[in-house]
């Protein structure tokens, strides 16, 4: 059987709106994601250590 066989099918508007479908989650997405980035930090830097505990404490001693 082939494609051009005639035979009446409704792949058109099916995958036209599969197609529609699929660009309006693309354009959410990428929209989302901008969102995400602009509100990352410029740079991500370490976070500071405390102080080292003196010579024979224990960093949970009181």
């Amino acid at each position: 059987m082939s494609l051009a066989s005639g035979g009446t099918s409704s792949a058109g508007p099916l995958g036209l709106l599969i197609v529609l479908l699929l660009g309006v989650a693309t354009v959410l997405l990428i929209r989302n994601m901008n969102a995400r980035l602009k509100r990352l930090p410029p740079s991500f830097e370490p976070p500071e250590q405390p102080d080292a505990p003196a010579d024979g404490e224990s960093p949970d001693a009181p």
